[in-house]
């Protein structure tokens, strides 16, 4: 999973951190009849007996796509691969988190709160969800089951002994919530996750079952390898993607309807997207198929999805020479409406709405999702007590390919300029220590955890590690004592111990010399930031060139920006605006922006119209005592009205402040801006709030502002603004 953090200018201490890291409802009750999935035939069915994998599934369902229901049953085989005799087996069932806000994840809390304002007729339980399990057999036999807190416990009737299988039959019905989780259905679109009972890990040092319900604050995907074959029969307009070999045959008893088969051996988990209104692009290349399963819902899409595959294509030949080739004939990418979050699956991956911006050569997001092919689909962990392993690899790899395509602004700097010692909490937490804060702990310490063994090893032994790494643990679970072991084994013990000492130090930091120089973080810092500018600006179509972001996002593209401050303000007005200044320049100085103030009314005559034309402007003071306001005045009440900014009235309305953007009188391809306040002075109380509103409007975290007027508290009393698409994306 891959959460795109983006982190907003913090107002009072101006500094700026962005990371692009750029994942009780009741159901039937018993008693109650569930229709019988339609029988189909599979092309391709598995033969339990020959099969190579510990546990098989064979599931017969259907959709009732009318009522949101999935009625199911499932045949799975496991075999006792331990030393122990069991007399019960394990099942997850993590759909049963819907059945309450208080277990369902937070990671779309957000996301189903503006859904809940866009379909207000929807009741809370139906945001809600569960699984009914209808039966539990073996041999034709019933079985005593129960399931409580997602976990599915069946008592054999008979004990299951080292090397023993069983085959145990189960019928079931889900209930789908509306809205954004990873089970849900939301406009034309369902998402299915975690939507059958799936068998448990059993821990032979423990002798016990992982019975853990979901995260609710992060991932507890942990499966063995498996062998599906999986059945669905849904309505005939619907496209299905599920990972595997996929068939399709017609309901031969019930007309406008089809079963899709998806044979899949070897695999992590099996989950499938469904819409009627999906589009399908496939392309081959090497034997590998690659399909990406999107809406055709904007101008010249085709040709954003297909460099996407070309994207994806580069990163599976990158992974493949460098860990160790992934096994599959086909891999599938599923659009959806997942905002903020990608999901990765085994040979399946979940992105959110491609945008008209949308970069795929440089969509970090994409490349970290197909890196979870090899850490987590293909070398499996304990995703809820041993999250770095998925994530700070992914991450690592994402940023390893990004470093040889010369990515510059990705690669190996946006890894050596983090600063996340402060975070007081190992590499090797658990999701419940780890708390809120597993972006920076798994992923970003994890990520710098690895590079800083790349650099003390370089790059050939790393990568020989790493196919060591990838050949013991393929289609297994790996753990990091495990991890540990392969690098002693294949770098040797100073290698292991260093590794060890970062994954279990609370205060693990990025060697100094491995970390970018004062001048390297300045300069990369600057690139970020204009990277930044650029991304969120682009969000909005035709988005005004009066707009108090672009001034910045224009000097951080070169052009030269000037400052100029009231020179005949009193002496309380002046001590004003040298606190704004200082928090300006503070901004700028963060933002690796030069830029030049002038204070004096005679240099202000020398440039005004030689230097200043060609120059962004932002003046700072009252409109009746700032030189260059008073000189431009003609030209800024008429460029004021392409803004509908009523310049007169504004700036002769007391006890009021603010701020408004225009078009350089001088020069239609410059912008000046002016913080302007009425009367002498602020009022005392207004000055932090002005300064704050002020950075707020230059950032690209919030909106995008053309003008604002504050009261005499520092209150925002009239706007004009243009929301920002992503800002729900920002933390403070």
């Amino acid at each position: 999973m891959y959460r795109k953090n983006f982190k907003s200018v913090s107002q009072k201490t101006l500094t700026y951190s962005l990371a692009f890291t750029l994942a009780a409802c009741p159901v039937v009750g018993a008693g109650q009849a569930l229709a019988k999935p339609a029988a189909v035939a599979s092309t391709e069915s598995i033969e339990m007996t020959q099969a190579h994998a510990q546990v098989q599934y064979r599931i017969n369902a259907r959709l009732d796509e009318k009522n949101m229901r999935i009625h199911g049953n499932e045949t799975v085989t496991y075999r006792n691969t331990s030393n122990h005799t069991l007399r019960k087996i394990v099942f997850h069932t993590y759909a049963d988190a819907n059945r309450s806000k208080t277990t369902q994840t937070s990671m779309f809390e957000q996301n189903n709160e503006e859904i809940q304002k866009e379909n207000p007729q929807k009741k809370p339980e139906d945001f809600l969800g569960g699984i009914y399990i209808r039966s539990a057999a073996a041999d034709g036999q019933s079985l005593a089951f129960s399931n409580s807190n997602q976990a599915l416990t069946v008592e054999l009737k008979q004990e299951l002994k080292p090397g023993e299988a069983v085959t145990v039959e189960i019928g079931f019905e889900v209930k789908i919530p509306f809205g954004m989780q990873r089970l849900s259905y939301y406009k034309d679109i369902i998402n299915g996750a975690h939507w059958f009972p799936v068998m448990s890990v059993y821990d032979e040092n423990k002798q016990e079952w992982d019975n853990k319900p979901y995260s609710k604050t992060f991932e507890t995907d942990y499966y063995d390898s498996s062998d599906f074959e999986v059945h669905i029969n849904v309505p005939e307009a619907y496209q299905v993607l599920m990972p595997g070999t996929i068939t399709t045959q017609a309901d031969p008893k019930e007309p406008g309807r089809k079963v899709v088969t998806a044979v899949a051996d070897n695999t992590r988990e099996h989950v499938f997207f469904a819409s009627p209104n999906y589009k399908v692009e496939s392309v081959t290349r090497d034997g590998l198929t690659i399909e990406y399963f999107y809406f055709d819902n904007m101008p010249n899409k085709k040709k954003i999805v297909d460099e996407y595959i070309d994207t994806a294509f580069k990163a599976f030949q990158f992974f493949s020479e460098k860990y160790g080739k992934y096994p599959y004939s086909e891999f599938r990418i599923a659009e959806s409406y997942v905002e903020g979050v990608a999901v990765e699956f085994a040979r399946v991956i979940q992105m959110g709405q491609i945008r008209p911006n949308s970069d795929p050569a440089h969509d970090t997001t994409f490349v970290h999702e197909i890196a979870h092919q090899w850490f987590h689909a293909l070398i499996g962990n304990n995703s809820e007590k041993e999250s770095f392993l998925d994530e700070g690899f992914a991450d690592f790899s994402m940023v390893y390919f990004a470093e040889k395509q010369g990515d510059e602004l990705n690669g190996f700097k946006s890894i050596q300029i983090d600063d996340v010692s402060f975070i007081d909490k190992p590499i090797a937490s658990n999701n419940t220590e780890a708390g809120g804060e597993a972006n920076p702990v798994f992923y970003k310490k994890g990520r710098q955890a690895i590079y800083q063994l790349y650099r003390m090893v370089g790059e050939d032994k790393f990568d020989a590690f790493m196919q060591e790494y990838f050949k013991r643990y393929q289609y297994k679970n790996a753990t990091i004592s495990g991890l540990l072991q392969t690098i002693q084994d294949t770098l040797g013990e100073e290698a292991r111990k260093e590794m060890d000492k970062a994954l279990h130090d609370p205060q693990f930091a990025l060697k100094p010399e491995y970390q970018l120089s004062e001048t390297e973080k300045a300069t990369y810092l600057r690139e970020q930031f204009k990277d930044a500018y650029h991304l969120t600006l682009s969000q909005i179509p035709n988005l005004p060139a009066e707009t108090m972001s672009r001034i910045v996002d224009k000097a951080l593209q070169g052009e030269p920006l000037t400052i100029v401050v009231s020179d005949q303000a009193s002496g309380i007005a002046k001590k004003q605006q040298q606190t704004i200044l200082e928090q300006l320049e503070g901004f700028l100085e963060v933002l690796g922006i030069p830029h030049e103030v002038i204070s004096d009314r005679q240099t202000l005559k020398n440039k005004l119209k030689k230097e200043l034309p060609n120059s962004n402007i932002i003046a700072i003071g009252s409109a009746k005592t700032n030189g260059l306001i008073q000189a431009l005045k003609p030209g800024i009440i008429q460029k004021s009205k392409a803004i509908g900014f009523d310049w007169k009235t504004k700036m002769n309305q007391k006890a009021s402040s603010g701020a408004y953007i225009i078009k350089h009188p001088y020069n239609q391809n410059r912008l000046l801006l002016h913080l302007f306040w009425n009367g002498d002075a602020l009022s005392d109380n207004a000055v932090e709030p002005f300064a704050e509103q002020m950075l707020e409007s230059l950032g690209f975290s919030g909106d995008f502002y053309q003008y604002y007027v504050l009261n005499k508290t520092g209150q925002v009393a009239t706007d004009k603004k243009i929301a920002n698409p992503i800002a729900k994306f920002f933390g403070e």
